[in-house]
Formats: C-alpha cells, sequence, structure tokens
C-alpha cells in the first residue's frame, strides 16, 4: 500500500477490509489468529473488520459493498440517504432497511453478510460516470442514485416523491436528472419519469402539487393549469399559485397539513386569498390528503368553477 501502515488504511476504511488487502499488511496465520481471538472478526466471505463490537451503519454498508464485488456501488435510496436525501427511511438504522446495490450485469449473486437485507440490482450501464469518483463508501452519484430510486419503488407516487424530494432538497437539478434518464434506455417507469421532471421543471416540485396534476388535471381532462406562477401582493411581496387558469380567474391551492395547524400559516393563507379576490379570482383550496384519496371530487367541482367562469377562453372539457 505504498508505505503506509495498517493503521492508516483501517482509518480509511472505517475498520472494514477485504482479505486481499489485510493479507498485505499479514500472512494468513496472523489474519486466522485475529479472528480467531475475537479480536477482528469476518462477517462474510472475502470480508474482516478490525474490531469485536457490534458494526456501525457505515461498517455495514462497507461490507455490503466488499462482499458483492469490486465494481458494486451503494445505489438508489441507499446512496441517495448518503447524500442527505431526507424523508425516506432516513431514520432508520441500515439493519432497518434495504440496502441497494448496483453491480454490472454478469456478476454472481453472492449470500450477504449475516441478516442484512441486501438488494442487488443489476445494469448494463454503469460506468465511471455513473460512479462517484470521491465518495466513500464507493456509491452512484446523486443523479443517478435519485433516478433509480424512483425506478425501484413499490408505487408510481413513491417514484413521483423522490424525484421531488430530490430537487426541493436542493441535492441535484432537473437538467441533471434528465441527463442519466436520457442514458438508461430500458429504464422502468421511463415514461413517468420523464413526465415528472418536466412537471418539476415547469414549477410543481411538492409532492401534493404533483399529485395534482398526476391525478386530478390529467386523468380527468382538466385544461394544464400554470403552476407555482408568482405575483405580487398588495405589500408588493412575492407570492405563489400553486394552480391557476388566469383566463378564468380560477386559482387552486394544495394544503398539506402545516396550513391548518400553524396558525400563522393558516392567516397567510387566508391573507393571499383576500388578494386574490379583489383581483377578482376564485380561490378554491383542497386539502393534499383529499387529492389523494377522491381526486373525482376535486376535479368536478374545478371544472364546475371553470364553467361557471364568464371570463373563460378555455374550452373546458367535459
Amino acid at each position: 500500500m505504498h508505505g503506509r501502515s495498517l493503521d492508516e488504511v483501517l482509518i480509511d476504511h472505517e475498520g472494514v477490509l477485504g482479505t486481499s488487502l489485510a493479507l498485505q499488511f499479514m500472512t494468513e496465520s496472523q489474519l486466522r489468529w485475529q479472528i480467531t481471538s475475537g479480536r477482528w472478526q469476518k462477517p462474510a466471505r472475502g470480508v474482516v473488520v478490525a474490531q469485536s463490537g457490534p458494526l456501525t451503519d457505515r461498517q455495514l454498508l462497507r461490507a455490503a459493498l466488499l462482499r458483492a464485488g469490486p465494481q458494486a456501488s451503494l445505489a438508489g435510496l441507499t446512496a441517495a440517504r448518503l447524500e442527505g436525501l431526507k424523508g425516506f427511511d432516513d431514520k432508520r438504522s441500515i439493519r432497518e432497511t434495504p440496502i441497494y446495490l448496483l453491480v454490472p450485469v454478469g456478476y454472481r449473486r453472492r449470500t450477504p453478510p449475516g441478516d442484512l437485507n441486501v438488494v442487488t440490482h443489476y445494469s448494463r450501464a454503469l460506468t465511471d460516470v455513473d460512479a462517484h469518483p470521491t465518495r466513500q463508501p464507493r456509491r452512484t452519484r446523486i443523479a443517478r442514485s435519485l433516478i433509480d430510486a424512483a425506478a425501484w419503488m413499490p408505487t408510481e407516487r413513491g417514484s413521483i416523491a423522490v424525484l421531488a424530494s430530490g430537487v426541493q432538497q436542493g441535492l441535484a437539478r432537473v437538467d441533471d436528472l434528465r441527463l442519466v434518464t436520457d442514458r438508461l434506455a430500458t429504464l422502468r417507469r421511463r415514461k413517468l419519469i420523464i413526465e415528472v421532471l418536466g412537471d418539476i421543471a415547469g414549477g410543481s416540485q411538492a409532492i401534493s402539487e404533483l399529485d395534482f396534476l398526476h391525478l386530478v388535471v390529467r386523468p380527468f381532462g382538466l385544461p394544464e393549469p400554470s403552476r407555482q406562477s408568482a405575483r405580487r401582493d398588495r405589500r408588493g411581496h412575492r407570492r405563489w399559485i400553486d394552480a391557476a387558469w388566469d383566463d378564468c380567474k380560477i386559482a387552486v391551492e394544495i394544503d398539506g397539513a402545516q396550513h391548518t395547524e400553524d396558525p400563522l400559516q393558516r392567516w397567510d393563507d387566508m391573507e393571499r386569498d383576500i388578494d386574490l379576490t379583489l383581483d377578482g379570482y376564485q380561490t378554491l383550496r383542497f386539502p393534499a390528503w383529499l387529492v389523494r384519496s377522491n381526486p373525482g371530487y376535486v376535479a368536478r367541482r374545478i371544472r364546475e368553477a371553470l364553467s361557471r367562469s364568464a371570463a373563460s377562453g378555455l374550452r373546458v372539457a367535459t
């Protein structure tokens, strides 16, 4: 190891080594003694840990990677959480959540260390462009991680949530996510991912706003609204409307729990509604849970408002 000591290597690898690397510093009998004496442990074939106590989450990730092979990378939600993604089991320990790995096609599946729930995906498009050049443990870049996570989520709404959260939390740009999508021709849910990225680029980043588009507007044939359009209130402050049909003077706001639980937020919403009313708009407010549980009702009330608008220049679908 170019003159480096074992202690230095252990620090860099957080105490988790492949046996081939460990044997660069000791003989097979010395390594065997470290394990049988209980000073070190062997969580999986080809993997040793230079301690006797429980492994940390990062050590478990390193052990899973070493066991999978040299070209394996942490991927999907596992890699995205390491980069700071919040809201997707990030409060739970690694032992309680799946560890997502990405390996090249042709890799032989191996038994993971201990009782870890390792989910291995295979890809023909796993190159140096995808793996981060410096992050450790080895993992895919954040844009690839988010796209893979969206493709692997159990539900379409989960896919939408991952993409929205990644952009909203400032982890990735839509353009970078699109570049990854363009390279992955056989990507699961590719059509949905492309559509959602377009919606996010158009201004819809909150999951409630994306739900509104994918559950209400498009399935029920409503005209496409403007989204997150900025306007000035009477004090000159910039405010954004979740969705609006400006020709009809109809505004729609999708309210999460904070809009009912926070009195200051509730007053801010009421003040915005007053400003819109004075400007000739009719504001329709729907709780986010209603958009998810009864999108047909939401669509019906919006269609009714559009149809009644004397200023409507839109062709309202029936």
